[in-house]
Formats: structure tokens, sequence, C-alpha cells
């Protein structure tokens, strides 16, 4: 039978020992609580934790069955005009189904199936014959030269830019990227060469890398974000700053304030979308994420304190509030000036809060109150800052497939492992801001590597 530790019974102990039993209940009750942290109740990542242990929601109203419901609308795949198939097969019947006489005519509106079938898949060869001719008066040997654009290697542009999609895009590792193109493909290829082609994609697209680079100090507003990974045995860091039309990674072996001042400098006046991490407080305008807040918040409210649970119920009202009105200004039904009429009460109800709980004696939330109230104006930049968002969601969802490759490769084994992640983390995540298609985007830029021409820009108005 379990012993309850009550009041009465510290009270009849030493005082020494009332000491250390408040300080052991203390650490029990902060220990618990850590345990019960999850990415809904605390700043830890969503991919912290399994997919499995996520708790099942509570479905209203009656169950269905999985698949498609009754009466919905159904979906085929349209046909193709004749004209476009690669073959028509004309099939007449020769005689009557019942009585076996013999059938003539044509079907002005025959049935028509189409079937969908993937070609034989065989590699493109080219072969180039250089042909070495001597000179009758001097008897110097000259070799024809390989045209420009075509690699000194055995690899195209085409091939080069598929297999480093495979790599960073569909996150294959080399040795299944090399099994892929020999088993489907029929195309030769060996981990080693991957690395080889690796190599040569970060080459040719890292002007259009420093480019982006270039711009970010000069942009109104970005979304900052850092997630831990590994290079061999060292940790080190992946950072994105999300601009508006495109976005930069960085991989450093730091989460220092020191990597925001070399990639931002001192000509940054814009406007930081983040979390409270005090690294970013020097750049000055900040705008605080409010989903990290939220699950603060929501901590408190699933509190045993029953002082700390009614301030995170009151809490989480005014962010439901905030979140509402901002899906309207985000729809576009509601503008920024409206918007910022519309939470002038919220607003004073959330400092209010924040007041109380930096002065309700609750060591669980003073701390958080009054870090949050003596910084208030991080909280509303989004009321005045046209672009601006209330949350860092950008950012987290640019860093999502990033974190899915680290979990399947474990990060980088070189340096020039790390400059291909973030050089193509880059140019796949600012294609997709711009709708351009990627895979075009580095066989041309590859093509001008090959070419020694100068590598098409990834910035918006280029």
């Amino acid at each position: 039978m379990a012993l309850e530790i009550t009041e009465e019974l510290i009270a009849r102990q030493a005082p020494e020992a009332q000491t250390i039993i408040r300080l052991l209940l203390a650490r029990i009750q902060e220990l618990e609580e850590r345990l019960n942290q999850s990415p809904r109740s605390s700043s830890l990542p969503p991919s912290s934790e399994h997919p499995h242990a996520k708790p099942s929601r509570p479905t209203p109203g009656a169950k269905r069955k999985p698949g498609g419901q009754a009466g919905h609308a159904r979906h085929e795949r349209p046909l193709l005009a004749s004209e476009l198939c690669d073959e028509v097969v004309f099939l007449k019947p020769t005689v009557c189904r019942r009585c076996g006489r013999g059938l003539q005519g044509d079907d002005s509106t025959p049935l028509r199936h189409q079937v969908w079938e993937l070609p034989e898949i065989k590699p493109q060869v080219i072969e180039y014959q250089r042909q070495r001719l001597r000179c009758p008066c001097c008897g110097e040997t000259t070799c024809a030269e390989l045209p420009p654009g075509v690699p000194t290697g055995q690899s195209g542009p085409r091939l080069v830019a598929f297999v480093a999609l495979l790599m960073a895009y569909f996150r294959q590792s080399k040795r299944r990227t090399a099994l892929f193109l020999g088993t489907f493909l029929n195309q030769p290829c060996c981990p080693a060469l991957t690395i080889k082609m690796q190599t040569q994609v970060t080459e040719a697209l890292r002007p259009a890398y420093d480019e982006l680079v270039k711009e970010l100090p000069t942009q109104p507003h970005l979304g900052i974000d850092e997630s831990p990974t590994k290079e061999a045995a060292t940790k080190a860091w992946l950072w994105t700053f999300v601009a508006a039309f495109f976005t930069v990674f960085a991989w450093r072996g730091s989460r220092a304030a020191t990597v925001l001042t070399e990639w931002l400098t001192d000509d940054f006046t814009g406007v930081v979308m983040c979390d409270r991490a005090k690294m970013y407080w020097q750049l000055g305008s900040l705008q605080w994420c409010w989903a990290h807040l939220k699950r603060n918040f929501q901590a408190w409210a699933d509190s045993d304190n029953r002082v700390v649970k009614r301030l995170g119920d009151d809490l989480l009202r005014a962010v439901r509030e905030l979140f509402r009105q901002w899906s309207r200004c985000r729809d576009g039904t509601l503008s920024r000036a409206a918007l910022k009429q519309e939470l002038a009460s919220t607003r004073r109800v959330v400092e209010g809060l924040l007041l109380r709980g930096e002065f309700s004696g609750q060591s669980q939330v003073v701390g958080t109150c009054r870090e949050l109230y003596d910084h208030k104006a991080w909280l509303w930049t989004f009321l005045d800052q046209e672009g601006v968002e209330p949350t860092n969601n950008a950012s987290e969802r640019a860093l999502r497939h990033a974190v899915i490759w680290r979990k399947r490769s474990f990060g980088t084994q070189s340096p020039g492992g790390s400059r291909f992640v973030e050089t193509m983390l880059t140019v796949i995540e600012s294609c997709r801001q711009q709708s351009r298609n990627v895979f075009e985007y580095v066989t041309s830029a590859v093509q001008a590597h090959y070419s020694h021409q100068t590598t098409p820009s990834l910035l918006p108005r280029a």
C-alpha cells in the first residue's frame, strides 16, 4: 500500500528532514511534468514524438467505414484524344454472338478503352569520336575538342540533376539511388558515382545559392528556425531563413547568435519571426511565435495547480480569439488595420493575464510571464507590419523535409555532404515557393555549369 505524504506527516519530521522531503517532492513534480510533455504542450518539435504515440482524437457523430463513401462523386481518368495515343487497335466482332451469322460494317461510336503503360526504359547514349589529325607541314597532332556543354565525364545534365533530386528531394540513400538507376532505368551506377554527381550539382548550384544569401539582409521580414543535426560524429545545426519568395538553408556547427550576425550582417533592418530563443534578441525587431506560446499555455492549463491551470485556461481563450481574427485577415475578409482594432481588447486581456502570472508567486509561470510582459511589443509586431505573421510556421514547414531527411540519413559524413544538403534544400524550397519546376531548374543549372555559362538565378525578379 502506497504511503500518502501529507503536510501533517511532514510536520512530524525533523526540520532538516522536512526540507529534504519538500525538495524531493518538488523535484518529483518537475520530473513528472517533464515526462508528460508533448509537442502539443511544450516547445518540443512534432518530429520528437512517434506518430503512433499520438492520442486518438474522438470523432463526433457516427463512425464511417474507411474508403469511398456512398454517394460520393466518382473520379475517373479522362480519356485522351485518339490522335494523342501512341497506338490505336481496332477490334471488330466477326460473327453474331447469338446466331453466329457473319457481321460487316463499322461502328461510328465504338467503346474506347485506353491502357497506360510505361515504355521500355533505356538510357540515351551519345558517342563523340574525337579525331586526331597530324599536320602535314610541322607534324603536330591536333585532337578535336568536345562541343560546348558536353561534360568531360559520362553523366549528362539531366542524369546528374535526376540523381541529385533522388537523394535530396526523395530522400534516397546513395546506395538505393544507384540501385534504382541500375534496376529500373538500365543506367549503370554505383554509390561512388552518385557522390561524384553530388559534387557536380553543388558546384553548379552554388552561385545561385550565394546570390540568395546576399539578398537576406535586404528582406523586410524573415522566418528563422534551426534544427540539430550531425556532420560525421560532430553535432551541427541546420538553420533556415524563409523570405517571401525564397528560402536559404545553412549548415553550421553552432546555434549561437554569431550565425545570425554572419548571415544577416549589420544591414538587416527587417522583422524576424521566431521562437523565444535568446540568440534572436540582438536582432531588435521580432515577432514571437504564438503557436509556441499556445503550447506553453496548454501545459499550464494541464497543470494540477489550480492557480496555474486557471491562468493557462484564460490565456488559451485569448489565443483562440487571436487566431480566429488572424484567419479572417489571412483570407482577406479583414484588413490589417481592422485586425489591430479587433484585437485591441484581446491584447489588453493578455497583458493583464501576464501581469497576474508574474505576481502569482507560482514558480512554474513567474519567469515566463515576466519575460513575455517585459517584451510584450514582440507579441504584437504582426499587427503593424504587413507580411509578418503571428507564428513561425513557415520556417517550421520548410524544416520538415530536412528533419525527415536527417532521420533517414543520420546527418552527413563530410563538409561536402553538408554543402550539398544546404544547397539542394535551398533550391527545392525556393522553387516550391515560386512554383518553378525544380527538375528543369537543376538541369539548366548543371547544363550552364558544363558550358561555363552563368548559373540561372533563383531570385523571383530574374
